[in-house]
């Protein structure tokens, strides 16, 4: 399992890995991480550094005096810039790639179909709701402080729009 640079179809799935998990679940022994890298075929610990190197990132656990990795790559901060703002691109393109990886049909991942709707807007739809059900659902499980940082993080990039 081997391999040198990381792709960017593989740096697209593990942000979506880092915005459905804790922090502090970020190791090697995590399943998801472990599922994760089978379907791109790295190591679970070569996974768990890439989260890391996001973490670094991530101004909401820097606002918390929590670090991640120390050194990172450029590819990362184009996937953090190129996403960060733009949640509804990285929910659709993730969970596209994360489908086409794991051999499931994007269809799959949408829960259900509204009525009258086109069937591309309605797996677009079904893709990113489950992406950010999936996302906010561990900050339901978190502290109020955590919950509100998490959803700071992986909502919106403005704080006066997630207290509304």
């Amino acid at each position: 399992m081997v391999k040198e640079n990381w792709t960017r179809d593989e740096l697209i799935l593990a942000f979506n890995l880092y915005c459905k998990i804790p922090f502090g679940k970020i190791h090697i022994r995590n399943p998801q991480i472990i599922s994760l890298s089978k379907a791109i075929q790295r190591t679970p610990s070569a996974v768990s550094w890439k989260l890391a190197n996001f973490a670094r990132l991530d101004p909401t656990l820097k606002s918390r005096r929590i670090h991640g990795a120390t050194h990172g790559s450029r590819a990362e901060e184009d996937i953090w810039n190129e996403f960060n703002g733009n949640w509804e691109a990285l929910a659709f393109e993730s969970e596209r790639l994360l489908a086409k990886v794991t051999g499931r049909d994007i269809t799959q991942v949408a829960e259900s179909f509204p009525e009258g709707r086109s069937t591309e807007r309605a797996v677009f739809v079904g893709v990113n709701q489950s992406f950010f059900r999936s996302a906010v659902l561990i900050t339901m499980l978190a502290s109020p402080a955590l919950r509100t940082a998490r959803l700071r993080r992986c909502a919106t990039k403005t704080v006066d729009s997630c207290a509304k």
